[in-house]
């Protein structure tokens, strides 16, 4: 079983990092595989254009596409973003934009977790915003006991927040669990429930 942990920060190993570490070290222990992406190297916003619709990856040849390949290995996967305005960055906004437009078929019902790193607050509304991803590709939500925030402006101090170091532990745990879950249940028979041909209802006619 292999996690895809995906970094939505500028910076490769600040806070971000150090948050899905601790989630990464808790998968390893309990024998999942995983694999941190760097996602923060997403070098434009979706244009809209349906070019991946026809051809199957994203028109911007970037590290959209190169996550795209590595879903068909991932088993779940965890989205971790830095707070940029009350907001997730404009890097895993876009990054998730085209991600989700382009392949978003290749996460369908993979168990998903959501992760913010903030120096003080904006962390629950970016979590609500990183959630609506994961919703649209009816994907089980992985959570623990509290907001699965971090607080600290350098990796740091991000590791003196004993309560959120915890809950990354503590999201690790239940993600290996709900993977061993579903292997179990794969294995006694039960499969994932059928996906209806999606109905688009627009208002204006």
């Amino acid at each position: 079983m292999k996690v895809i942990l995906f970094n939505g920060s500028p910076k490769k190993n600040g806070c971000t990092y150090t948050a899905l570490t601790e989630i990464e070290k808790q998968l390893n222990a309990e024998g999942i595989e995983t694999v941190i992406f760097h996602a923060g190297a997403a070098t434009k916003g979706c244009l809209g254009c349906s070019y991946c619709v026809k051809n199957g990856k994203c028109i911007t040849d970037d590290c959209v596409n190169e996550a795209a390949e590595l879903l068909d290995s991932a088993d779940a996967v965890v989205f971790g973003s830095p707070v940029h305005y009350a907001a997730a960055s404009g890097m895993m906004t876009s990054f998730l934009d085209r991600l989700f437009y382009s392949a978003g078929g290749k996460l369908r019902h993979k168990p998903c977790a959501v992760v913010a790193s903030c120096r003080r607050g904006g962390s629950t509304a970016t979590l609500d915003q990183l959630l609506k991803y994961p919703e649209f590709m009816q994907m089980p939500i992985v959570t623990a006991q509290y907001w699965t925030m971090v607080h600290g402006t350098t990796p740091d101090e991000v590791k003196k927040d004993l309560e959120g170091m915890q809950a990354m532990r503590t999201l690790g745990k239940n993600m290996a669990w709900l993977l061993k879950c579903i292997d179990a249940g794969k294995k006694a028979g039960v499969n994932k429930p059928e996906t209806e041909e999606k109905i688009k209802t627009n208002f204006i006619r």
